[in-house]
């Protein structure tokens, strides 16, 4: 570590006040629609600028504790994506949803970069000139949900998809698909078909991105579980079945088959913010992985992160942890408008993620003022100027700074 971020480092280790929303329900939501609205959801918005906050503002007083520890030793690695090409596995066929009580399907899994990764999404669509100076990982942030996709059926347009995969690709950094299965930006028509029908459609759908897709590094299969969200088409995913989630069971069974090399992640919000939907959504994974469903590792969205105890949302990724998964920030941003405060929070709370032996990657979502799905949480002018924390943050890792 060089002598610069050693020093700003320490300084930045020291305890800061934030507002906190402690109480469960007080949460904004996760992912939300294309008009980038919050409420059920939130995040993925098309990328034009927030007009609206998500924030509720509703904020008690309390002292984050310190956080200690050091950066990177080295600037982080690139961390090449796999480059084997996905093959067919062994996932349960037929009609319906198959059964979620047979063993996960055979592949293991992606194997883990050899350093932390940090990234960053798509900006309305595109990936802005000279991203890869700051991010070794890239999300579509809408390009890559089925309702972009295959918004007629049969129709599939993968023209924004190829060019943030070729992005990645070329510039030799991971590319992360954002999402399988999730209760929003799904096409409308798959609701309307049979079981038998739904089936075939999500099964031709992860066929064919994975086809398509081979170096893919990670998948968030599942997005958002209830009570945040529920797909249209659950049935043709084997519905609740004898463990009560077959369908998620076997949506992780049937990404496995597809793209045996990707890391697949059950993905959700406010997970390591509050205490009733920690506990469910701990519960759901539990549930599942005990199924059968070939669960990699465990996403927690983190939107809600900067208004709690560093202290406290650590304690969550403990708890997480406990199921003997690795967890990824999946979706980290600051909605905080003052620069300064911004700041502080990121020092604060990045260093914990970074420091964290169980957190193997993070991404943040948005960094371009005005074309952030919330208010406050941009990090760079589109004039190229950084933000303090987005400052810091190359600093500390040797990025771009």
């Amino acid at each position: 570590m060089n002598k610069k971020r050693s020093s700003r480092l320490l300084c930045s280790t020291a305890w800061i006040a934030l507002g906190m929303a402690t109480l469960f329900g007080c949460g904004d939501g996760g992912e939300g629609v294309d008009d980038g609205v919050g409420g059920s959801g939130g995040a993925g918005s098309t990328g034009t600028s927030a007009s609206t906050s998500s924030s509720n503002g509703t904020n008690s007083s309390s002292s984050a504790s310190t956080t200690t520890g050091v950066g990177p030793a080295t600037s982080s690695s690139s961390g090449d994506p796999a480059t084997t090409s996905a093959t067919s596995g062994g996932a349960t066929t037929g009609s319906g949803g198959g059964d979620a009580s047979t063993s996960a399907s055979t592949g293991t899994g992606g194997t883990e970069p050899e350093g932390k990764f940090v990234g960053n999404i798509t900006t309305s669509g595109a990936v802005r000139d000279g991203f890869a100076k700051y991010w070794n990982q890239i999300t579509p942030e809408n390009e890559g949900k089925w309702g972009s996709v295959e918004s007629s059926r049969g129709n599939k347009n993968w023209s924004s998809l190829d060019r943030t995969y070729k992005y990645a690709q070329d510039n030799k950094i991971i590319f992360k698909h954002h999402v399988f299965v999730w209760g929003s930006q799904q096409p409308s028509w798959v609701g309307s078909l049979s079981p038998d029908e739904q089936k075939k459609a999500v099964r031709s759908w992860m066929e064919e991105f994975c086809k398509r897709y081979p170096d893919t590094k990670y998948i968030d299969v599942v997005n958002e579980p209830p009570p945040h969200t529920t797909p249209s088409y659950t049935a043709g995913l084997g519905g609740n079945g004898a463990s009560g989630w077959d369908w998620i069971v076997n949506s992780f069974k049937w990404a496995r088959e597809f793209c045996p090399n990707a890391v697949l992640i059950l993905n959700d919000y406010n997970n390591i913010e509050y205490e009733n939907e920690h506990r469910h959504f701990k519960d759901i994974a539990k549930k599942v992985i005990e199924a059968g469903a070939p669960v990699d590792a465990l996403g927690a969205q983190a939107h809600d992160a900067f208004k709690i105890n560093t202290n406290t949302v650590k304690g969550y990724i403990d708890s997480l942890a406990e199921l003997g998964k690795p967890v990824y920030i999946t979706e980290y941003d600051i909605g905080e408008a003052n620069d300064n405060r911004q700041k502080q929070i990121m020092e604060e709370q990045f260093t914990m993620f970074w420091n964290h032996p169980k957190i193997p990657g993070i991404t943040l979502w948005g960094y371009i003022v005005g074309k952030t799905w919330r208010n406050g949480t941009g990090l760079q002018q589109e004039n190229g100027t950084m933000r303090p924390a987005m400052q810091w943050l190359m600093d500390f890792l040797d990025r771009g700074g």
